[in-house]
């Protein structure tokens, strides 16, 4: 079987985060991801990309978040295929993160 993700809640993302240290990683464009983003988000670009490799472990869980939950799934999936042996896909994205009334950073 091919190696894949997983997708979770919003609650087990930010539980990852808490008790794991899991890096959770916003794929939203850099103005949204601006002015607002789940609480120690990493924004995954590109160009960000290098850094993000520099910093984090392969065997280090990774979340993607996007918009809903429908993008994060390609990111989440090019993760695997480049060698992230931990990988999550937040369901519902940053707007079921926001619904669950997780913890948010903004710009404001």
């Amino acid at each position: 079987m091919e190696e894949t993700f997983i997708e979770i809640t919003p609650q087990q993302a930010w539980e990852m985060m808490q008790n794991e240290g899991a890096v959770l990683v916003d794929i939203r464009d850099m103005m949204r991801f601006s002015y607002s983003r789940p609480q120690g988000a990493f924004h995954l670009t590109n160009q960000s990309y290098g850094k993000f490799l520099d910093e984090y472990d392969f065997d280090e869980p990774v979340i993607v978040s996007c918009y809903h939950g429908v993008s994060s799934r390609n990111t989440a999936q090019f993760l695997v295929e480049q060698g992230f042996e931990r990988v999550y896909s937040v369901k519902g994205g940053f707007e079921g993160w926001v619904k669950a009334g997780l913890p948010v950073e903004t710009a404001y």
